[in-house]
């Protein structure tokens, strides 16, 4: 079979495990208090469930949403109006806190050039509410920017994954034609798997206990990103 580019999930694919990290209302509590510290007990209640309406919106209909609209769909709970500048300094805030704690697989980088020296492009396409530009920041920190052909985050499109869209959109990025000469390596049975099964692309699962089951089947299973030059030298 012809290949012509692997594109990963981002969020315990090519990083180590996200959760736990911080202490979920200790990261809602820093946010209220950069953007409303007068209704701070209110607003972190209000955080904590537009996160949850947001991330069903994604799972439900599979659109999109960002961070700065979770700042704002709270506010809104509250009827209140923020700044957006006051919003910005809060996501950045926000942000930062997550920094020191988010580190990459120590092999991603050996097994993404490894790939590329193959010929093989590559691409990245994450559900994610944070700016894109955060997710580059770290990319770029651990020298992972430069292996990456394209960069996609649901933040900043109108879809999540599992929607065809996403996959497409990554796909015309990369100037691949036909889906079935891409493969897609995510940790999410739903999301990624059973998402890029449906738009065409071969499919690699890398478990995590962390994440829900569902019930695909995946071309190929992998515990660790070196195993994945494997398969995709098998397929080649």
């Amino acid at each position: 079979m012809s290949l012509a580019a692997v594109v990963f999930d981002w969020g315990g694919t090519l990083t180590e495990p996200l959760e736990p990290l911080i202490g979920r209302e200790d990261v809602w509590r820093n946010a209220a208090r950069n953007l409303l510290p007068e209704r701070e007990g209110e607003f972190v209640e209000e955080l904590i469930a537009a996160e949850e309406r947001l991330w069903e919106i994604s799972r439900t209909e599979h659109r999109s949403s960002s961070l700065a609209d979770l700042f704002a769909h709270a506010a809104q709970a509250l009827e209140v109006e923020i700044e957006e500048t006051v919003i910005e300094e809060a996501t950045r805030s926000q942000l930062d806190l997550y920094l020191p704690h988010i580190a990459h697989d120590p092999d991603a980088t050996k097994v993404l050039s490894a790939l590329r020296d193959s010929g093989l492009r590559i691409g990245l396409l994450s559900n994610t509410l944070w700016p894109g530009s955060f997710h580059d920041q770290l990319l770029e920190r651990d020298g992972l920017a430069e292996l990456i052909d394209v960069r996609l985050y649901t933040s900043e499109l109108h879809h999540t994954k599992p929607h065809p869209k996403v996959f497409e959109e990554v796909l015309r990025r990369l100037e691949v034609e036909d889906p079935s000469e891409a493969v897609f390596v995510g940790d999410r049975p739903w999301d990624d798997i059973y998402g890029a099964k449906r738009a065409g692309l071969r499919t690699v699962l890398r478990p995590s206990p962390t994440v829900p089951d569902y019930d695909v089947e995946p071309d190929a299973v992998i515990h660790d990103l070196p195993s994945l030059l494997e398969v995709v030298d098998a397929w080649r």
